[in-house]
């Protein structure tokens, strides 16, 4: 099971009006998501970067049927309510709540909203999509209230497949998210400058720095 191991950085919590939760991906850490920010318009930002136990949020593919992934992968939502229940209490609302996740942080990063789906203030997933062997619709509920998001992704990615991240999109705007999708025709399975400045633009309201 995960531990709260929460990397802090940026503006200071109790004093910043916004906040950017940052989720790594599988064998990476929270140093390593933290650094992104160097290239996003979030010098404002208190930023919170979860780290997973053993640098894995679950241990399965995100395609393979979600009991293989249990207990890790409750764990790890749980972990980002914590996170989420945290920022609340230092007096930042919801609203200036933002996400950010890359590959199987993408995946428990849109996973979580879209289980929780509210008017945050926007999501950036770097090759990710909803969890699971398929798209479990009954598991989300909310109303993301026109909030932004974000999502890039390789035509031919190996581990994310395009219709997954499709069917995502699909079901992210029909809990009223404004998704921006941008498929990178061979690009590896990685983070281009593109896509930084894409996120920047839909979810931050800026230029990347």
């Amino acid at each position: 099971m995960h531990t709260k191991n929460i990397i802090i950085a940026g503006q200071p919590l109790a004093t910043a009006d916004r906040a950017l939760i940052m989720v790594h991906g599988r064998g990476a850490s929270a140093e390593d998501i933290l650094s992104l920010a160097d290239h996003l318009p979030v010098k404002e930002y208190a930023l919170l970067a979860p780290e997973a136990t053993a640098h894995s949020w679950y241990p399965q593919s995100f395609l393979a049927p979600p009991a293989l992934n249990q207990p890790w992968l409750n764990s790890a939502l749980d972990l980002l309510t914590a996170t989420v229940e945290d920022v609340v209490s230092a007096g930042i609302r919801r609203e200036k709540i933002f996400f950010l996740g890359f590959s199987q942080g993408a995946c428990l990063t849109l996973e979580f909203a879209a289980r929780n789906a509210a008017r945050y203030g926007g999501l950036a997933a770097f090759t990710g999509g909803l969890i699971g062997d398929k798209i479990y619709a009954e598991n989300y509920k909310g109303d993301f209230g026109g909030m932004p998001v974000f999502i890039g992704t390789g035509d031919h990615d190996p581990h994310v497949p395009l219709q997954r991240v499709e069917a995502t999109t699909a079901l992210l705007r029909g809990l009223h998210a404004d998704v921006t999708e941008k498929v990178y025709p061979g690009r590896p399975h990685t983070i281009v400058a593109d896509e930084m400045a894409q996120a920047a633009r839909v979810v931050f309201g800026g230029g990347a720095r």
